[in-house]
C-alpha cells in the first residue's frame, strides 16, 4: 500500500482509507461479522486511515472499530482514527442538528475515548460547521484537546473556503473531510484551491457516490429499511436513469483498461493529487478487494480524457443530498 500524507501538517496515511458508516447506520441492516472481517481485511492490505464519527448508529460504530482492533494486537497503533462528531440525534434516528459549542466539543470526545477505548484520537473534525458557533470557537475547542493529549490532529468537514481559513488560523488544520467524485466535483471552484494554499490535504468521501458509480447499483435494485439512499435525489425517478447512463459510458473506459467501473472512478480521484485520501465505504470484503485495484491503476492522459468524455463535470443529475441537508453544507454556500 502506497501513502499520502495528510497536508504538510497532518499524519502519513495509506492512500485509500476505509469509511465505517454504513457498517453501523444509513444503509441498510449491516453484517456485523463481515464488517469486522472487512476492517481486518483492510488492515492486513496495508490501510492506515479509518474514518468514523460517533453519531454513526449513535456509538455502535466506534464500539464496532474497537472490537474490530482487540481482535488484532497492535493494530491501535498502525491506525490512525478520524473521527467526526457534532450530529445531534434522536432515539428514533432523527437530525436535530449540530453542536460545535466548547463545552459539548470537549463532552462528545470524552464519549468517544470511551467508546474507542483509545488514550487519543488521530484526528477529530466536527461532522457540519455549526452556524451558530465562530469556528474559531470550534476549532480552538479541539486546540486545547491537542494540547490535552487527547488529539493530535485538527480536521474539518464540508467546511468552505473562507471558514477553512479562519479555521487554520486558529490552528493548523490537517485536512478537510468532503465529498469529491466523478458525479461531485464543487470542490474544483473554490475549496480545492484553498486547502492547497495552506498545505490542507483532502480526505474525500463518497468516491463511488455512495453505490451509485459502483457499477453495482441498478434501477430495480431494493432500497433497504433505514438507507437514506431511498431520499437521495441522484437515486430518484429520472435522475437515476441519466445517472445509470454515465456509469454505463464509465464501464466501457473501465473495460478498455481491463477493469470494473469502481477502481477506475476511485483511480481519477487518487489522480487529482497527492494531498487527496479517498475513503471507501466498504461494508463487505468483496468491495474493499475491488476498491484496492485502483491503487495499481496508472491513468494515463488519454485515458482521463476518456474519463472526462463519459462523465463531464456537471454531468450529475440531482443534488449529492435532499435540500434539508444541504442547507448544513458550509461548503455549498454561495
Amino acid at each position: 500500500m502506497i501513502t499520502r500524507k495528510l497536508g504538510s501538517k497532518g499524519p502519513q496515511v495509506s492512500a485509500l482509507g476505509l469509511g465505517c458508516m454504513g457498517m453501523s447506520d444509513l444503509y441498510g441492516p449491516a453484517d456485523r461479522t463481515e464488517s469486522i472481517a472487512t476492517i481486518h481485511a483492510a488492515l492486513d492490505a496495508g490501510v492506515t486511515l479509518f474514518d468514523t464519527g460517533d453519531f454513526y448508529g449513535m456509538g455502535d460504530n466506534e464500539l464496532l472499530l474497537r472490537e474490530a482492533f482487540r481482535e488484532r494486537p497492535g493494530s491501535r497503533d498502525k491506525a490512525v482514527i478520524s473521527v467526526k462528531f457534532g450530529a445531534l440525534r434522536g432515539p428514533d434516528g432523527s437530525w436535530l442538528g449540530y453542536d460545535g459549542r466548547p463545552a459539548a466539543v470537549k463532552n462528545f470526545i470524552a464519549y468517544s475515548l470511551r467508546r474507542l477505548d483509545v488514550k487519543y484520537i488521530d484526528v477529530y473534525r466536527i461532522a457540519r460547521v455549526d452556524p451558530a458557533v465562530p469556528i474559531e470557537e470550534t476549532v480552538g475547542a479541539i486546540a486545547d484537546l491537542v494540547k490535552a493529549g487527547y488529539v493530535r490532529h485538527v480536521g474539518l468537514s464540508e467546511a468552505g473556503a473562507d471558514t477553512i481559513r479562519r479555521a487554520h488560523a486558529t490552528h493548523p488544520v490537517s485536512d478537510l473531510q468532503i465529498e469529491y467524485s466523478l458525479l461531485s466535483r464543487s470542490i474544483e471552484s473554490s475549496i480545492l484551491p484553498t486547502t492547497r494554499e495552506l498545505g490542507i490535504g483532502i480526505t474525500a468521501y463518497g468516491v463511488l457516490s455512495r453505490g451509485l458509480i459502483s457499477g453495482h447499483w441498478s434501477k430495480d435494485r431494493p432500497v433497504a429499511k433505514g438507507d437514506f439512499r431511498a431520499v437521495s435525489p441522484r437515486f430518484s425517478g429520472e435522475n437515476l436513469d441519466r445517472n445509470l447512463a454515465l456509469v454505463e459510458a464509465l464501464r466501457r473506459v473501465a473495460e478498455s483498461k481491463g477493469t470494473t467501473v469502481a477502481p477506475i472512478a476511485i483511480a481519477w480521484v487518487l489522480s487529482r493529487g497527492p494531498d487527496i485520501v479517498p475513503l471507501v465505504g466498504a461494508r463487505r470484503r468483496e468491495r474493499l478487494t475491488e476498491a484496492l485495484r485502483s491503487v495499481d491503476i496508472a491513468l494515463s492522459a488519454d485515458d482521463l480524457a476518456n474519463i472526462e468524455r463519459a462523465i463531464p463535470a456537471g454531468a450529475a443529475a440531482g443534488e449529492r443530498y435532499a435540500a434539508s441537508q444541504m442547507a448544513h453544507l458550509d461548503s455549498e454556500k454561495r
